[in-house]
């Protein structure tokens, strides 16, 4: 995949609680936090890396960044994202849940725009397995091994990733893409890194009501863009249409985003559906012989 444990990180909010807890557990993880930014806050330093106020003057001493974490306050994600674009770091980690649909809309078309790349808003960040972890994952929850997987569910991606483990199978990348109804890199985007990725043999999608990131993964699979064997969940099989189910981009209208609807196009291309997440370890470990 694009990381691994030289992949040079920022972190942005590196200041706040949220983000210095983070940072010293992705840096006791491996992961190679050159800088962080906190306006107003340059000079300080949080678990031994040094706080800019600036993007740009982060860069300045640490030329070469590729990733930005993102744990800023929504009311003040527009900006920093922003600063990020603008600065061309290709890869943004959106933590921040509560960004508001309008920011997220026009951060995401111009980071397209500018050739930048956010995952999320509202997600996890990716991890991959005894190397590197950007974001939130809790590095104990996964081990190495040759499934990739791609999820919008936070907790759920924790729970899949540990059964895996404990049943000595193990993850290549694992990737949440985020639960709000206006994300960066969709599954697809993910699935199609995963079908390039020599370290993967079989995909997990942990998908949910609402949107179409399922549909498109599955219109994929179909047209032969995904062949890699493909596992598939569908969270919120029981909710009634109208109704927001957590996630903001969990809502189910009266004729489109059912469970139903994400599980049949996927069967019908070809993927290993199942009615719930435990039943994945089984076809999974199927899959792999």
């Amino acid at each position: 995949m694009f990381v691994d444990e030289n992949t040079p990180v920022l972190v942005q909010g590196i200041t706040g609680r949220e983000g210095s807890f983070h940072t010293r557990l992705m840096k006791e993880y491996g992961t190679r936090i050159l800088a962080g930014v906190t306006p107003g806050r340059g000079g300080a330093s949080v678990e031994g890396t040094p706080v800019y106020n600036t993007v740009r003057e982060a860069l300045s001493d640490h030329p070469g960044i590729k990733f930005s974490v993102v744990f800023v306050p929504p009311e003040h994600c527009f900006n920093a994202v922003l600063e990020v674009i603008e600065a061309e770091i290709p890869w943004i980690v959106v933590i921040t849940e509560g960004v508001p649909v309008k920011d997220a809309l026009w951060l995401v078309n111009y980071a397209q725009y500018r050739g930048c790349h956010i995952i999320g808003p509202n997600g996890p960040g990716l991890i991959i397995p005894g190397r590197s972890k950007i974001g939130i994952m809790p590095g104990t929850a996964f081990s190495q091994g040759r499934i990739g997987l791609i999820s919008r569910s936070g907790t759920l991606t924790y729970e899949v990733g540990n059964a895996l483990k404990v049943k000595e199978l193990g993850v290549s990348t694992a990737v949440g893409v985020g639960g709000d109804a206006v994300v960066g890199t969709t599954m697809l985007d993910i699935a199609r890194m995963l079908e390039a990725d020599a370290m993967t043999e079989v995909i997990v999608a942990l998908g949910e009501i609402g949107g179409n990131m399922e549909e498109e993964l599955a219109s994929a699979m179909s047209s032969g863009t995904i062949t890699k064997p493909t596992v598939a969940f569908i969270a919120g099989v029981t909710a009634p249409p109208g109704k927001r189910m957590g996630h903001a981009g969990a809502i189910l209208s009266a004729t489109s985003g059912s469970a139903s609807d994400k599980l049949a196009r996927l069967k019908a291309a070809g993927a290993h559906v199942v009615d719930t997440p435990w039943k994945i370890l089984d076809v999974v470990k199927k899959l792999l012989k």
